[in-house]
């Protein structure tokens, strides 16, 4: 996967956008940020021109079992380790594998959204 591939299926879902919201700052890591997100809530993130492994919010209990199965998920780079992990591209996760987890960080927080956000997002083409 590359990362052209990547960022089309983060923006395959519904409401789904890309920033780049630390463009200015200090970090070349941290400017090279894109975050994905739906109704203004991350749900993933990347790095753009390392693209080595993305950030994705995760349910806690399955995070423990993904962690102890794949050496390339660990606690979210700079993200609550209880509801994020870190997915790591050239290791040992399939890309179908991480496009599920991509796809569940997605809908948990569109879970998450409030009942307005809900309707707004059903209401977009």
């Amino acid at each position: 996967m590359n990362i052209e591939t990547f960022r089309e299926y983060c923006l395959s879902f519904k409401g789904a956008e890309d920033k780049l919201p630390f463009k200015k700052a200090s970090s070349e890591y941290d400017s090279n940020l894109m975050t994905f997100s739906v109704m203004d809530k991350w749900f993933c993130f990347v790095n753009i021109d390392m693209f080595d492994f993305c950030d994705l919010k995760c349910d806690p209990d399955e995070s423990v079992e993904l962690q102890e199965k794949y050496k390339g998920i660990t606690p979210g780079y700079h993200m609550n380790k209880k509801h994020w992990i870190s997915v790591y591209f050239n290791k040992d996760v399939p890309d179908a594998k991480i496009k599920e987890l991509v796809k569940k960080s997605y809908e948990l927080v569109v879970a998450g959204l409030t009942n307005k956000e809900q309707e707004q997002l059903a209401a977009m083409k």
